[in-house]
């Protein structure tokens, strides 16, 4: 099976705000594979072209991209007109869920449980809005991740300078219900009815602050997987996650991040098609509490690279 796989490029680094994390997933990747003899070569998009992907002679890619340019279906886009395999979602999936305005509309549409939203832009009365929906909020830029421009508000006051923090990634920006409780996330392996999720991890962070230095660099953050939940509760949180990855289209992998309230109700605040994968991350800990490791979930996720536009059939 090794084998058949040919050359693989581990695409990763590329030009967004996360670069750093992806250069982090990309290597971990690119060590796995090569530790269970994939012939595996890291390719860097920030530093190479498209031409020179062309010229890679890659069988199949593994993408370990974050951000845009990486996870938001341009990329996939560009490897379906290329017809190289890649692993993740496809074009559509990927934008969908690069997009967290889209992705709850999608969600809300499915009826599937996400916290109340408006979109704000330059012309939005900010005060207002927050009238409507109650404080605190969440401030975020819709195209970003690893919290990148992210403000939990909880005075008028701070709108303002949130939304002008979350203006400098995206013209619209995404303000959320504020869910106070536990943190949760949930890997998912698979396509369609063939999806399944993973155990559920409950992140602890100090303060309640899941941010970029607690994500990747410190250790203080605890991680506890599975989390202790009731069995009805997980149940209803793995059948969530699953819905919520099958309802935009997403397949090989992704992670679907929840916030659990007081009253014990699950709310989805996002997914995510290409996940971290470095020492840090989660999907790894959620396949470590299946009984897989992380070269082999490495290879598991390599083989189900392909390409998912599909040609029309001749008549």
């Amino acid at each position: 099976m090794i084998g058949e796989f040919g050359r693989v490029g581990v695409l990763y680094g590329g030009d967004s705000a996360e670069r750093e994390v992806s250069l982090m997933s990309g290597q971990g990747v690119y060590d796995a594979l090569r530790s269970k003899g994939v012939d595996a070569q890291l390719f860097d998009t920030g530093h190479y072209t498209l031409v020179d992907l062309i010229n890679s002679g890659f069988d199949r890619v593994f993408i370990a991209l974050h951000g845009r340019h990486g996870e938001d279906g341009t990329l996939q886009g560009a490897l379906e007109l290329l017809k190289i395999p890649y692993t993740g979602s496809g074009p559509l999936a990927s934008a969908l869920a690069m997009d967290k305005i889209m992705t709850k509309k999608v969600w809300i549409e499915q009826g599937l449980p996400t916290p109340g939203y408006a979109v704000l832009n330059a012309d939005s009365d900010l005060e207002q809005e927050a009238g409507r929906l109650g404080l605190p909020l969440i401030v975020k830029p819709p195209h970003e991740g690893s919290t990148v421009g992210v403000t939990r508000v909880d005075t008028l006051d701070g709108l303002e300078e949130a939304f002008h923090l979350a203006n400098r990634y995206d013209a619209d920006v995404l303000a959320e219900q504020f869910i106070a409780g536990r943190e949760l996330t949930v890997a998912v392996l698979g396509k369609g009815k063939d999806a399944r999720a993973l155990p559920v991890i409950e992140i602890i962070a100090p303060g309640g602050n899941y941010d970029y230095e607690h994500k990747y660099v410190s250790n203080d953050t605890q991680y506890i997987c599975p989390a202790e939940l009731p069995d009805a509760l997980t149940d209803e949180i793995l059948r969530l996650a699953e819905q919520a990855y099958v309802a935009l289209g997403c397949e090989g992998w992704g992670r679907a991040d929840f916030m659990l309230d007081g009253a014990g109700k699950p709310w989805l605040i996002e997914l995510n098609t290409s996940p971290g994968m470095t020492s840090h991350s989660l999907v790894p800990m959620g396949a470590k509490a299946a009984g897989m490791s992380y070269a082999d979930l490495c290879v598991e996720i390599l083989s189900t690279a392909s390409c998912k536009v599909q040609a029309p059939r001749d008549r």
